[in-house]
């Protein structure tokens, strides 16, 4: 799989917040992307890149996440609200939402409440269940972590050493701090406390809510979406299909890039 530049990401303002949103352009079929708890839009340039030039990616940096401006609430309503607002506001629904784990809780409830606005969903790695007894531990404490070190290696150095094995996704969201030098977090550690604990729940009513053809993804690994779940989700709701990605964990995306992308277009493919 190829990448290509990132983009710069434009801004808009929906819901009396700035909001950052990365096109990657092209002329193919718009594809909204959302990403998940500590993650920004440009983690999807090399789905862009592969989903080109049959697929445009539209890639929204969430409250409290990217280069967004602002804090909370962060509640599923919240993160809805945002994203329908976005499709609204470039005239873009309906489309297909691809979305990572707790984007991805956002993109089932966005196509249940408003179901004019989502042909399709691809989610990876994330249930209709995401708190305890299902998952064991939905929420990784980040309240100590650092912000701020004197360059990337250092930050990412310094968040291994509160037992993250590989922070390459946590460092991707941090950037050249201007006015102090160094480098540092885009997201407030307290904010992704508040948003994780939020969208910690039984959210069958959401996942259920829509008939749209779905792809669920399921690392073979992964803390946060048991096999037994998965199949019960597939096999409860209409037109979804299940794909497990053998020696994967939660973040597919990263793991099994090309397998990844190849499983987003074959499906895309179908509709």
């Amino acid at each position: 799989m190829t990448t290509s530049t990132v983009p710069s990401p434009a801004f808009v303002r929906l819901r009396g917040r700035r909001f950052a949103v990365t096109d990657f352009g092209g002329p193919g079929t718009p594809v909204l992307a959302l990403h998940g708890h500590f993650g920004r839009g440009r983690m999807y340039a090399p789905l862009a890149a592969a989903l080109a030039p049959a697929r445009r990616v539209i890639a929204l940096d969430q409250r409290g996440h990217g280069l967004t401006g602002g804090g909370g609430p962060f509640t599923l309503d919240e993160y809805v609200a945002d994203a329908a607002a976005l499709l609204a506001e470039l005239d873009l629904g309906p489309v297909p939402v691809i979305a990572h784990s707790t984007g991805a809780v956002g993109a089932y409830a966005l196509a249940a409440r408003h179901p004019e606005l989502v042909t399709a969903l691809v989610v990876e790695d994330i249930g209709a269940v995401t708190d305890r007894p299902v998952v064991a531990h939905p929420v990784l404490d980040v309240s100590a972590w650092p912000t701020w070190a004197v360059d990337r290696d250092a930050l990412r150095a310094a968040i291994e050493a509160r037992g993250i094995p590989d922070a390459t996704y946590f460092v991707d969201s941090a950037e050249p701090d201007r006015a102090a030098g160094g480098w540092r977090l885009l997201f407030q550690p307290a904010h992704m406390m508040e948003s994780q604990r939020a969208l910690c729940g039984d959210f069958w009513d959401e996942w259920l809510g829509s008939t749209c053809p779905a792809l669920l993804m399921r690392g073979e690994h992964s803390p946060l979406l048991p096999p037994g779940h998965a199949r019960e989700m597939a096999d409860r709701r209409p037109h979804t299909r299940l794909r497990e990605f053998a020696g994967c964990g939660h973040w597919i995306h990263d793991d099994a890039p090309q397998a990844y992308a190849r499983a987003v277009d074959a499906f895309l493919n179908t509709l």
